[in-house]
């Protein structure tokens, strides 16, 4: 496993991190959660990514007592705050009440006295920029917080963060949480840019694009049994992706893959990993065997013609548009 800088801060992450959206307290047993938080220890991942809203705060509780035992400084813990986590009007946003309550109740999910990064998992229109970066400041310095970033901001929501903590002397973003991949590279026009300037890192989700950069799904053929794409809660998120032309252009992937000796889960992985300004790909699993298949992406170097053949392939299908980035317009 190779090492990373989170964007200019001293602190380093695995190029590959371990997140459990969708999966942990919902699509996986606990024991085969279990299995694969192992599988990932021992590949030499590090860096645990999860959220307070993933399968109703279950998620976290499963990561807590699977890492039990781990000795804590050998791990990088990454949690993050926004989405509704009960059902009043403050359970929810950005707001200081809900960031500094839904800490400490991650806190006690986890199993843990702090997180190493604390994320701001939307933008939130209805607080104040000043009084949520304010509450992550105060956090760090009270030591439950190491690190502090944002999920899915715009290039324009990242920079006024900046621009507010340099003015006011607070913890500088390191990081945002994008989703990034071979098919989603709405963050690369402005964003990266940006990102690159002010020392800030992507540490990217769904870099195989739900798993259908896997070429497990078939154009013509319905998805394979037990697939997230068959899943209530997962499907919902691939559906766009599932259509003839998305699919047969990627089975046209599979011989670009087979010369690499990659799988293609191993090239979607280390595709994403190609640009400098991604500190860690996020990958998840409901088999540990999926763990040890995708930490071979790591040290992967692809080559100019490599990259070239890819994007003759997919550029018809590909997003890239930044308006995508988008926060709710008001809290859920």
């Amino acid at each position: 496993m190779e090492f990373r800088h989170l964007g200019r801060s001293g602190l380093m992450v695995s190029e590959i991190s371990y997140g459990n959206w969708i999966t942990h307290g919902s699509q996986v047993e606990e024991d085969a959660a279990k299995q694969c938080v192992q599988a990932a220890l021992d590949e030499g991942i590090t860096t645990f990514d999860t959220a307070d809203v993933y399968a109703g705060t279950k998620a976290e509780e499963v990561l807590g007592r699977a890492l039990a035992g781990v000795r804590r400084e050998s791990l990088e813990i990454f949690t993050k705050v926004y989405w509704p986590t009960g059902p009043g009007p403050n359970d929810r946003g950005l707001s200081r009440k809900h960031i500094t309550e839904s800490l400490h109740g991650s806190l006690r999910r986890l199993q843990t006295d702090y997180v190493d990064l604390y994320q701001a998992h939307r933008f939130d229109v209805e607080t104040p920029l000043e009084e949520t970066l304010k509450t992550f400041d105060d956090l760090v310095r009270q030591g439950k917080v190491l690190y502090v970033g944002v999920s899915e901001w715009n290039a324009d929501q990242i920079g006024r963060a900046l621009k507010i903590a340099d003015e006011m002397g607070f913890d500088r973003l390191v990081s945002n949480q994008p989703q990034y991949s071979m098919l989603w590279r709405v963050i690369e026009t402005e964003i990266v840019p940006l990102s690159e300037k002010e020392g800030v890192s992507q540490v990217v989700f769904s870099p195989i694009a739900q798993g259908v950069l896997t070429g497990k799904y078939r154009p013509g053929q319905p998805p394979p049994a037990g697939s997230r794409a068959t899943d209530p809660a997962g499907g919902n998120f691939i559906s766009r992706l599932l259509n003839d032309d998305v699919l047969a252009r990627v089975q046209q992937l599979e011989p670009i893959a087979a010369d690499l000796g990659l799988s293609m889960a191993q090239l979607a992985v280390a595709w994403v990993l190609q640009n400098p300004n991604v500190a860690s790909a996020i990958v998840g699993a409901s088999r540990p065997e999926q763990v040890r298949d995708n930490v071979k992406a790591s040290g992967v170097k692809l080559d100019s013609e490599v990259l070239e053949k890819i994007d003759d392939i997919l550029s018809p299908i590909v997003e890239r548009d930044p308006s995508k980035t988008v926060s709710p317009e008001r809290r859920p």
